[in-house]
């Protein structure tokens, strides 16, 4: 059954992801199910998507309420789930407005619309170039995929769209050369997973900081990978102590429904008012109900705290397995965002996980990236650590 189904969906699909020959019907907590019934580790979480795991009953429980009542209506209302998520983002962020969208790439999209509108309000044409960075990851729109700073994702899409410099990631010197009178903005992951889970250093974001205020320009923080836990803090930024402008949000937003956000400070969002920017399902009530109650979750289950120490014991557990390994050149990451760097290819070592029961993901053909769910055990990590000691004992052998 399975085979016949990744046969149809060969058939029928865009071929746009490299998938794996399994084909998941049901998930529960940290597990996942095939059609032949076979069960997985989730150490993806559908890429930093369901940080609550899979089938949480209060993520359940708040769409199905929600879907009881209302399942959409226009934006031209207002939405009494919206309302709620936007109050409970804005009290656990420095945010004091947030805009709704569907995805990632449309917050990102969102927040590179607001900072040219909030620059040409103030200071008139001219002012719409962003500093991104090099290795960075921000979407698959034109935009967002003008603001990423790897080439592979531009092939065959010139020409991208202007206004964009790149610099070196954590290098302040490349940052301050870029600025001229053009720059309105500087946006940048506080760590680099796609490209890699390199972490942004302390030092480098506070004087970003710094360097923003002293030419007026904004400051946007791109969590939609690091936020709503996954670093051990709520969002990342709290690890620098410093507050971004702008922030976009996205996948553990809704736990796995599709929903996105931008956040930012009021007189920032003032930029847009009614015809700048919209989005006919942003903020739909579904979408919402799933924001609410997962941000209720991690709040009332302690999730946040449970993460920072889920992270500690699993990277103590991949240090011991370090030094045993002499191809395992790095660890990176924060809380559960975890960064295995490998001497070699990591596509057998991918395959081998799978072969063994257990998903992880490669990034850069050789970094092994964990993104397991927040609510993950002890007893489950060390099933992952098991695992992997078997996986990395067959590759020492070759």
């Amino acid at each position: 059954m399975q085979e016949e189904l990744i046969k149809k969906g060969m058939q029928y699909i865009a071929n746009t992801y490299n998938r794996f020959p399994i084909a998941v019907i049901k998930g529960e907590g940290c597990w996942i199910w095939d059609l032949n019934s076979r069960r997985y580790l989730d150490f993806l979480s559908g890429i930093a998507v369901c940080n609550l795991g899979h089938a949480h009953k209060n993520i359940i429980e708040g769409i199905t309420q929600q879907a009881q009542r209302l399942f959409h209506i226009s934006n031209l209302f207002y939405i009494e789930p919206q309302v709620k998520a936007a109050e409970l983002l804005c009290k656990y962020s420095f945010g004091d407005r947030v805009f709704f969208c569907n995805s990632g790439a449309e917050a990102n999209e969102a927040a590179i619309k607001l900072a040219r509108r909030y620059s040409w309000k103030k200071y008139g044409e001219g002012r719409f170039e962003i500093i991104v960075m090099e290795n960075s990851f921000h979407g698959r729109t034109i935009a967002t995929l003008s603001a990423t700073g790897q080439p592979k994702f531009h092939e065959g899409f010139h020409p991208l769209l202007e206004g964009f410099k790149y610099c070196k990631f954590n290098d302040i010197d490349a940052v301050k050369e870029n600025i001229n009178r053009k720059t309105c903005a500087i946006m940048l992951e506080p760590i680099q997973s796609e490209g890699g889970v390199y972490v942004a250093d302390k030092g480098y974001i506070k004087e970003l900081r710094e360097i923003a205020y002293e030419n007026d320009l904004l400051l946007i923080f791109d969590e939609i990978q690091t936020g709503m836990g996954r670093t051990g803090k709520f969002f990342c930024y709290e690890h620098f102590d410093v507050e971004p402008d702008i922030m976009t949000l996205a996948k553990a937003l809704g736990n796995g429904f599709p929903v996105g956000a931008m956040v930012a400070k009021k007189e920032i969002m003032d930029a847009f008012v009614p015809g700048t920017h919209a989005s006919t399902f942003g903020g739909n009530p579904l979408a919402t109900s799933a924001v609410v109650a997962t941000i209720n979750t991690i709040v009332d289950e302690g999730i946040i705290k449970h993460c920072e120490s889920m992270g500690k014991y699993l990277r103590e557990g991949l240090t011991r397995l370090k030094e045993r390994f002499s191809f395992i050149l790095d660890i990176r990451g924060m809380g559960l965002i975890i960064g295995i760097e490998l001497a070699t290819s990591g596509d057998e070592i991918l395959k081998e996980f799978i072969n063994e029961g257990v998903i992880v993901n490669c990034t850069k053909g050789n970094i092994l990236r964990l993104l397991p769910p927040l609510i993950i055990t002890e007893e489950e990590i060390d099933i992952f650590l098991e695992v992997a000691e078997r996986v990395f004992e067959k590759f020492k052998k070759r």
